[in-house]
């Protein structure tokens, strides 16, 4: 079962897979042996399946990307958007005006992966609703 650093974790590998366990560590404030333990234990239960590059247009071709507005209830954003930044589904929160308080951009390699991380951020507390929009090509 994962918990909120293991998904913390996934996001900072996302965004860096080469990042070293020490660098890791400090953006996590646990040990450097402790992130090891945690990355092996990820790959011996197959939530992380390995480690390798993507190209631009491999990568743009085969995920499923999608923009998420969020209205959040009250003065509930620092912790909002401290939820969304453990989900390994999400490359960037935008703060903006008008009817949205965020932007989420999300991307998964499964639509099943993405219905997931629908559900889990739709249950965050203090996200008042959402609207999603599938990203269907890059021009």
């Amino acid at each position: 079962m994962m918990d909120e650093t293991d998904r913390k974790l996934l996001a900072l590998l996302r965004a860096n897979a080469r990042e070293p366990a020490a660098g890791l560590a400090k953006k996590l404030k646990i040990s450097r042996g402790t992130v090891q333990n945690r990355i092996a234990r990820l790959l011996d239960s197959r939530v992380i399946l390995g480690f390798t590059i993507h190209t631009r247009s491999e990568e743009e071709d085969s995920r499923v990307r999608a923009i998420m507005c969020v209205a959040i209830e009250g003065e509930r954003s620092a912790k909002v958007v401290r939820a969304l930044q453990g989900f390994p589904e999400v490359r960037r929160i935008h703060s903006t005006n008008g009817r949205w308080d965020l932007v989420v951009d999300l991307e998964t390699a499964t639509l099943a992966g993405f219905s997931k991380a629908l559900d889990h951020i739709r249950l965050i507390e203090g996200v008042a609703s959402t609207e999603t929009s599938l990203l269907l090509t890059t021009i």
